[in-house]
């Protein structure tokens, strides 16, 4: 991160009160306490906290207002980073889970700032990354997913985190109901989306194995090194157990190549020469994993149509004034949901 990606202001942040919280139960930090809130997210809000010996820490919560039920679980986002920690993949070290409203209204928890890379544009990856450095990010990319679904849920203490069988079932009831709950008047996307919905749960692939799901992974929800590994994979506020070929699916519809038409948003910074394209990324995990992606089209319009029900809860957060800090880009959220549920109809024709 840098401090391109810092936004002025502490909104969100009773600062009296959460000090006194860290003095409690951050072992070393030294008050007084600033707060920093960290751009990008358009969901939970993350925000760098630097004490007066220069100590870096981050803190997580939730949207300001306009949030959904089951949404913005902070507890069990702290759970997950907390029992991957001892594993091989690269996650913050955590400090602590608040859930008491009296600090801040709000629970949020407290991890290590780990410093690094954040790739979120085109700019960003030719200024911040060269072209070796590049394609390492996409390869370490693949294998770190790899080496999450490889994770044993059970010895990591996450056996009871989720239903582990019926995950496609469980994900389109989840947001769907999401999306429904989501409406903004003048937005006519119900129709595209309920179509979509239906032809994804009328062919549904059997569930091969149970692992961690991200359930939101892609270059800029991990932190890379100068050379391009992943230092840590953030923001698991949609974790949860299930079929790891929803992420392989997810992936690829934000591994952008040159030339398609799936540039989201005008964010394409796998489009710059020197990453792996989409097909090398399939192959890549394919190798390190050992799984068989034969129904992969159908996870990458189930991508698709999930990210079509996120944005439109996004743009409804936006609308109900919950979009503290980045309120860039969202104007054109609503046709973007329809251009989603689009490709995820085309994804399914393919299948």
């Amino acid at each position: 991160m840098t401090t391109a990606d810092l936004v002025d202001g502490v909104e969100g942040i009773d600062t009296e009160r959460v000090t006194a919280w860290f003095a409690s139960h951050v072992a070393g930090s030294e008050p007084p306490l600033s707060f920093a809130l960290i751009a990008g997210g358009r969901s939970n809000l993350t925000y760098r906290v630097a004490d007066a010996g220069g100590r870096l820490y981050a803190l997580r919560r939730p949207p300001l207002s306009h949030v959904l039920p089951t949404a913005h679980d902070m507890a069990r986002e702290y759970r997950v980073i907390t029992a991957l920690g001892p594993t091989a993949v690269p996650v913050p070290v955590t400090f602590g889970l608040c859930e008491d409203p009296e600090v801040n209204r709000q629970p949020f928890y407290v991890m290590d700032y780990v410093d690094g890379h954040i790739i979120r544009d085109a700019a960003t990856a030719e200024h911040d990354l060269d072209d070796r450095a590049r394609r390492r990010a996409g390869e370490s990319l693949a294998d770190t997913l790899a080496t999450l679904h490889a994770v044993d849920v059970d010895s990591v203490g996450l056996g009871d985190f989720a239903k582990r069988d019926g995950y496609i079932e469980r994900q389109l009831r989840r947001w769907y109901e999401q999306f429904r709950n989501s409406q903004v008047e003048g937005l006519d996307t119900a129709t595209i989306v309920a179509a979509v919905h239906d032809r994804l749960a009328a062919h549904i692939p059997p569930q091969i194995g149970t692992s961690i799901v991200h359930g939101d992974y892609r270059l800029d929800n991990t932190v890379l090194d100068g050379h391009g590994d992943v230092e840590a994979v953030l923001d698991w506020e949609i974790c949860t157990l299930g079929d790891p070929l929803a992420d392989v699916g997810l992936l690829m519809v934000y591994w952008t190549d040159p030339g398609d038409e799936g540039a989201l948003l005008g964010v394409t910074p796998t489009t710059v020469p020197g990453f792996p394209s989409r097909a090398e990324m399939r192959a890549r995990y394919a190798a390190a994993s050992g799984r068989d992606l034969e129904h992969l089209d159908y996870y990458v319009a189930f991508g698709y149509w999930k990210l079509a029900c996120i944005l439109q809860g996004v743009y409804a957060r936006y609308v109900g004034g919950a979009a503290a800090g980045d309120r860039s880009s969202v104007d054109d959220f609503g046709h973007s949901v329809v251009k989603l549920a689009r490709m995820a109809l085309g994804a399914l024709d393919g299948a």
